[in-house]
């Protein structure tokens, strides 16, 4: 009896430590257990996830991004066609969304020495010839889609400077669309920095938000898909529902023409844009 008495004060002081540290250790490690499973959600590689993480703490501190509805449920794949002012565009898409995307970038930029192997190692970036027709990029773009995968396209090639809503584009997501047999998404992105250079927007603060339209089916193209003009007719649809998200149905998108150079500077004025021929 004297030996289980003097036992009781001990029990008591270990309990008293034990328990604790025990709810320490839980309270330490819950929010590592609830990232891992965000990260085997996303099928982000570790690498590919904290960037995203980081990323996306950049965008709703400095930029003060906020999604305005959700992105559309979709299990297989997409092409997100996005409106193009800032260098930063595919950022305020990307973190909003949870499912790895590949975006298009202009090929000068993936092969740069200081962000070349960020763009193709980490963010699996598809490299964009901006001075002609690039049918690698586009066969790669459908591979990607056709696999289930998100790709992200800015079909107006360039950052819109103009006053203008968007700047005159090229068909290349809905053939990319027709042809991977997948929906265009339209995104249409409001705020988003930018002071005349790549690097700008980071040196910036903004009030950023992004909005999500309804899934364009291109099933009922796909029997016309390798027809003249049906490209052009499904993307001027995914332009005008970009125009709808921004608030302006009255708005009239146009293709670009037979001239159109996205590698050139976007002129200063509405009248100076290229429009289709």
């Amino acid at each position: 009896e004297i030996s289980t008495t003097s036992q009781r004060p001990r029990l008591k002081s270990m309990s008293s430590i034990l328990l604790p540290s025990v709810f320490l250790a839980t309270v330490c490690l819950a929010p590592l257990a609830a990232w891992l499973v965000d990260m085997a959600r996303s099928h982000y590689t570790p690498l590919q996830y904290l960037c995203w993480c980081l990323a996306r703490l950049l965008t709703r501190l400095l930029w003060r991004a906020q999604t305005v509805g959700k992105f559309p449920r979709i299990a297989g794949g997409a092409i997100i066609v996005i409106n193009h002012r800032s260098s930063v565009d595919p950022f305020f898409v990307q973190t909003s969304l949870h499912r790895k995307a590949h975006w298009m970038v202009a090929k000068e930029y993936v092969e740069h020495p200081a962000l070349g192997w960020f763009l193709r190692g980490v963010c699996e970036c598809i490299p964009a010839n901006r001075h002609g027709i690039d049918t690698a990029s586009t066969k790669a773009a459908i591979r990607f889609a056709s696999q289930g995968e998100l790709v992200g396209m800015l079909p107006e090639g360039r950052i819109n400077r103009t006053e203008e809503l968007l700047l005159p584009a090229r068909p290349g997501a809905a053939l990319v669309a027709l042809k991977a047999g997948v929906p265009l998404i339209p995104c249409y992105v409001e705020g988003s920095p930018f002071g005349g250079s790549v690097l700008s927007p980071f040196f910036m603060t903004a009030h950023t938000r992004i909005y999500f339209g309804q899934p364009i089916e291109t099933s009922e193209y796909a029997a016309r898909a390798d027809e003249d003009g049906v490209a052009a007719e499904l993307m001027l649809l995914a332009l005008r529902a970009i125009a709808d998200l921004a608030g302006r149905p009255d708005f009239q998108p146009q293709l670009a023409g037979r001239k159109w150079n996205p590698a050139a500077k976007a002129p200063a004025n509405s009248e100076a844009a290229e429009g289709s021929e």
